[in-house]
């Protein structure tokens, strides 16, 4: 049998098994719907090629080791106090100085489905039970909490917590599906994303996988409760963060790579534009007082992910093979965990980079929130909180 032959029965072979993946090995065999789109991600030639050379993220404090499990987003109150944090068993927790106490939940049902696992990933498959609180922002003016929880939508709890209560759920009759962050105004309005209104947080590496494009960046008006669809048809929208002055937005596309601004004043109100192309996927982002952008990146792009992204059918095609999702997830983000923070300034142009390239001390960060000298860093997949202390 001639190379050429044996050659087209192995392809043969390998297209029968990705075609009808009999043994349900493949990363979307319990997805049988599943498609993927075409993810238009910048030239390769425009992405920023600075690098932290020092890895400085490797000096940083890792504290809370295991005492909280993904905390994602990291809060402070009116009054200074905390930090605050949703952790990956469905509660907001308290630092007060001493130890972490109870301050809020999104569920009441608060079943031994939500006691405490070993890992962050321990609880994906009961969140939409017990709840999963990503982005918290609180209201400077009353002290109330505003939490995008995953699977419940926008909800609030006043200044001294317990059980929250939803304020939003569903826009343009379409049920939020993956609530993820949030800011709000000195109206009191809220912004918030909608990362997918087919997949939810616990499958969001499908998510990833496929491109979706059905996210969402909305508003909620608390005055007349009415909730508006500002921005649609988006590939992952997640952080969401207002400018210094208020005049604008900026909130993160995540399978995209880049940073958008969304103008809420001014001749351009109401319009969107480019505000950034990052060097990695972005997480959150969060402004400083200096009116500068924090965004946490959970990875540098990679060129397997930029070249999978313009090819649709061949990534439905990899993703068919009987490779397990973390494993397709690690060649996503090239191979190993690894941190990255950039600061941009009020008009879009990159400041800082900070990264620890081989994750050696910190391997994932959602959030970077800065506070009194010091970058608080949360992560919904680590069991720890970093801290680094900016010179």
């Amino acid at each position: 049998m001639s190379i050429r032959i044996l050659t087209g029965i192995v392809i043969l072979l390998i297209s029968f098994y990705c075609g009808v993946d009999p043994l349900k090995h493949s990363a979307i065999s319990d997805f049988p719907d599943f498609e993927t789109v075409k993810v238009e991600m910048s030239p390769w030639s425009e992405i920023p090629v600075e690098k932290d050379t020092e890895n400085l993220l490797q000096n940083s404090e890792i504290k809370f080791l295991n005492q909280i499990q993904g905390p994602e987003s990291m809060a402070f109150d009116p009054l200074g106090r905390g930090p605050y944090t949703g952790v990956a068993d469905g509660r907001v927790l308290f630092w007060n100085g001493e130890s972490w106490i109870d301050f809020a939940y999104t569920s009441s049902n608060r079943s031994d489905l939500c006691n405490p696992k070993p890992s962050p990933l321990s609880y994906i498959k009961n969140e939409h039970v017990c709840g999963r609180p990503l982005g918290l922002r609180f209201n400077k003016k009353t002290g109330d909490l505003y939490i995008a929880d995953a699977y419940f939508g926008l909800m609030v709890v006043g200044p001294e917590g317990g059980l929250a209560h939803v304020l939003v759920n569903e826009a343009e009759g379409v049920p939020l599906r993956f609530t993820n962050d949030l800011d709000i105004d000195e109206e009191g309005n809220i912004y918030f994303t909608d990362s997918s209104t087919k997949y939810q947080r616990r499958n969001f590496m499908q998510l990833v996988f496929s491109g979706d494009d059905s996210g969402r960046v909305l508003k909620y008006n608390p005055i007349n409760q009415e909730t508006t669809v500002l921005v649609r048809n988006l590939q992952f929208p997640n952080g969401v963060s207002l400018s210094k002055d208020k005049s604008f937005f900026v909130f993160c596309e995540g399978s995209l790579g880049r940073l958008r601004k969304y103008w809420l004043k001014g001749e351009k109100a109401g319009t969107s534009e480019v505000f950034a192309i990052l060097p990695g996927f972005p997480d959150n982002v969060r402004t400083n007082e200096k009116g500068e952008f924090w965004v946490a990146l959970h990875c540098r792009r990679s060129m397997f992910a930029y070249i999978s992204s313009h090819y649709p059918t061949l990534r439905k095609f990899w993703l068919k093979l009987p490779i397990k999702v973390m494993y397709q997830y690690l060649m996503q983000i090239g191979g190993r965990q690894h941190a990255a923070i950039v600061k941009y300034s009020p008009e879009g142009q990159l400041l800082q980079i900070l990264e620890d390239s081989t994750g050696k001390v910190v391997r994932a960060i959602s959030e970077v929130e800065e506070k009194d000298g010091k970058l608080w860093m949360g992560s919904v997949l680590m069991p720890f909180v970093g801290v680094y202390h900016l010179a």
